[in-house]
C-alpha cells in the first residue's frame, strides 16, 4: 500500500515514517511539509493513501482534501478532536489524535488495507465480467463508444484524458486510473505518468521513446520495467 504523509511539523512526520517501517505492507513514497509540493506525486495515481494534518499554515488539511478530484483514501492525524466530524463526512478512512499510538496507527492502517483490497476485488471482477471489446465515455455532453482496436494511444491532460484514435481525438473528464482499469492489460501498458500506449499501435522503440504514428512518446522511469516485461513476453 503506497502512502505519503502530509504535516507541517517534522517532528510529527518523523513519528509517521518510523510507524510505516514497522508495517510491513506499508510503502512510504514520501513526506511533505507543503501540502502543494505533494501534488505531482498523487497525480501520478500511484498513492493510496494519505496521512493528512489538518491544521496547517496557508491551506488546512480539510480544504486541500477538497482540491483533489479523485483522492486516495485519508487517513487524518491531528492534535483536534473537533474535526472529526468533518473528516468523516469526507470520508476519511480513520482519525487519530496525536500523540498516535502504534497500536492505534496499526488500526488504522490495516483498516485502509482491508478497503484496498475490496477496491481491488471488485475492480478485478468488474474486468472479468466485462468481456467486451469497448467502453464509454462520456465528451460533448453525449456518451461515446470507444473501441479498444482503435486506440493508439490515451493523454493524460490535467482534470481530462485525451483519447487518441486512428481517425480522431476524443476528450473526456476523468482520471489516468479510471481509464487503465477498463483497458486489457495484455494490450495496453502504461508507460508514464501522462500516457498509455497500445501495443498493437507502436511502429518503433527508440531509446526511451515510443513512436506511435508521427509521435515520439517518453518512457518514464518508473514505468520502464513493466513495459519491458511485457514487451519481452511478444517478442520471438
Amino acid at each position: 500500500m503506497n502512502c505519503i504523509a502530509i504535516d507541517d511539523e517534522p517532528l510529527a512526520l518523523n513519528v509517521i515514517s518510523e510507524f510505516c517501517d514497522k508495517v510491513y505492507f506499508v510503502n512510504l513514497l514520501g513526506t511533505f511539509i507543503n501540502p502543494i509540493e505533494s501534488i505531482p506525486l498523487i497525480s501520478e495515481d500511484k498513492v493510496d493513501l494519505i496521512f493528512l494534518d489538518i491544521q496547517m499554515p496557508n491551506i488546512t488539511g480539510l480544504e486541500f482534501l477538497r482540491t483533489l478530484h479523485h483522492p486516495p483514501m485519508i487517513i487524518f492525524t491531528t492534535a483536534y478532536t473537533q474535526h472529526a466530524l468533518e473528516g468523516f463526512e469526507l470520508d476519511a478512512v480513520d482519525y487519530l489524535v496525536k500523540p498516535i499510538p502504534f497500536d492505534r496507527f496499526l488500526r488504522a492502517v490495516n483498516k485502509a488495507s482491508e478497503l484496498l483490497l475490496s477496491r481491488k476485488n471488485i475492480a478485478d471482477r468488474n474486468k472479468h465480467e466485462n468481456n467486451s471489446d469497448f467502453f464509454m465515455v462520456k465528451a460533448d455532453y453525449r456518451t461515446v463508444k470507444i473501441n479498444f482496436d482503435d486506440i493508439s494511444y490515451i493523454e493524460g491532460v490535467k482534470d481530462y484524458v485525451n483519447i487518441h484514435l486512428v481517425e480522431k481525438n476524443i476528450l473526456t473528464k476523468t482520471t489516468m486510473k479510471n481509464i487503465e482499469e477498463k483497458l486489457p492489460s495484455d494490450v495496453f501498458v502504461r508507460v508514464h505518468r501522462s500516457y498509455i500506449i497500445s501495443l498493437n499501435h507502436i511502429k518503433a522503440i527508440e531509446n526511451n521513446r515510443i513512436v506511435i504514428g508521427n509521435k515520439y512518446l517518453p518512457i518514464g522511469n518508473m514505468y520502464k520495467n513493466t513495459f519491458n516485461k511485457l514487451l519481452d513476453s511478444k517478442r520471438i
